[in-house]
């Protein structure tokens, strides 16, 4: 198929999210106005009919000093990615791109390559004969994503290496756990939890923790103890202003874009949490706890009370973000994994994000400049 691309309006763009079952919270035209420190364009692809048959956010980053841009598109596009004839929708956009000023193309096709059941990650890291998850036997491998790979290297499109930190650094996660609930009742999904959760989502209940939505009033409360876990887990906490610019992009788009969990005990917010839908996907966004009265189990009670909502509203996958490929014992991130894997999900590995310079000198000066911040 022959594909020609030109810039849509955020309306055309924001039908065409709305007629898929699942599309990444980050190619709603939305989070453009998350990212306010990017330039952001609705891309479209029309087909001999022109029909809108593909669509794309992409976000563009100057260069300091020069009006020259690193194009991006985070878990992005929307398009057929099984097409025999791939390198019809990507040659237009790359040289779309280049007439914008774009120097250099990043971005992560939606693709899945390969899967791990829980018990998989859980055997694994009792028993780490391999240092990573990646060099674990995967549980499925999803037909067709080598051979997309395979393509993008021979199109010129050169694959990001996974980092010590892969889900937790620069860029989208390649590495996330997935709770699937299509075709499943909420006792199923509360049975594949494993004995640990169960246990602590009934002493949370006992001991009268609260889980309850928050709003926009609410944000202020969850930075403090976002600012805190910050501290514990050694990240770089967003400011208060970003999560108030993403509650107010996001909902002005659609009303349940985004919500606030909290969970309370006795007056006090021991953890909260955000959480992102776009049609039958449902993504566990950001999370925040305190280290005061943990023995009250306050994030497994928050978890599950957005897992069943999510449930509730049809989603098709709860998505837990990223998790570490590391699975040695020292790692300070193993025990988010294990808890992670006790939701009784799956692994996922994507096919991570590939980059495609379109100038080699300019690329390699901003890769040396943010290698430097």
């Amino acid at each position: 198929m022959n594909c020609h691309l030109k810039a849509i309006s955020r309306e055309e763009h924001a039908a065409f999210v709305a007629a898929r079952p699942s599309v990444s919270h980050m190619q709603v035209p939305a989070w453009g106005d998350v990212k306010s420190d990017w330039r952001a364009q609705s891309l479209g692809w029309f087909d001999e009919g022109d029909r809108l048959v593909g669509a794309g956010l992409v976000l563009l980053r100057p260069l300091p000093r020069l009006k020259r841009y690193l194009a991006y598109l985070p878990e992005g596009p929307v398009i057929d990615w099984t097409a025999p004839d791939l390198e019809q929708w990507l040659a237009p956009m790359l040289a779309y791109l280049k007439k914008q000023g774009a120097f250099s193309v990043k971005m992560g096709p939606p693709v899945v390559a390969r899967r791990w059941s829980a018990e998989a990650v859980k055997a694994a890291i009792a028993a780490p004969q391999a240092g990573r998850l990646r060099e674990v036997a995967a549980t499925a491998h999803e037909p067709g994503a080598s051979d997309v790979a395979d393509r993008l290297r021979r199109m010129g499109w050169q694959q990001t290496e996974p980092g010590a930190e892969d889900g937790f650094a620069a860029g989208q996660p390649r590495y996330v756990f997935q709770v699937p609930m299509a075709g499943r009742s909420l006792e199923e999904v509360y049975r594949g939890l494993n004995q640990q959760w169960r246990r602590n989502i009934k002493k949370a209940e006992k001991a009268g923790v609260k889980v309850v939505q928050g709003d926009y009033e609410d944000l202020p409360a969850f930075h403090e103890i976002y600012v805190e876990t910050a501290e514990r887990d050694r990240f770089l906490p967003r400011p208060l202003s970003y999560f108030q610019r993403m509650w107010t992009a996001l909902r002005a788009e659609h009303p349940d874009r985004m919500r606030l969990y909290l969970a309370r005990h006795e007056g006090e917010v021991l953890a909260a949490a955000t959480m992102l839908t776009v049609g039958e996907h449902v993504w566990y966004s950001y999370g925040a706890s305190t280290g005061r009265r943990r023995e009250v189990q306050p994030n497994n009670a928050i978890q599950w009370r957005m897992m069943s909502d999510a449930h509730e509203r049809g989603a098709g996958v709860y998505d837990f973000r990223g998790i570490t490929d590391t699975l040695e014992e020292d790692n300070h991130l193993l025990g988010l994994l294990r808890f992670k894997v006790g939701s009784g999900g799956e692994a996922v590995e994507y096919l991570g994000e590939w980059d495609f310079p379109l100038s080699k000198v300019l690329h390699k000066a901003f890769d040396l400049y943010m290698s430097r911040r």
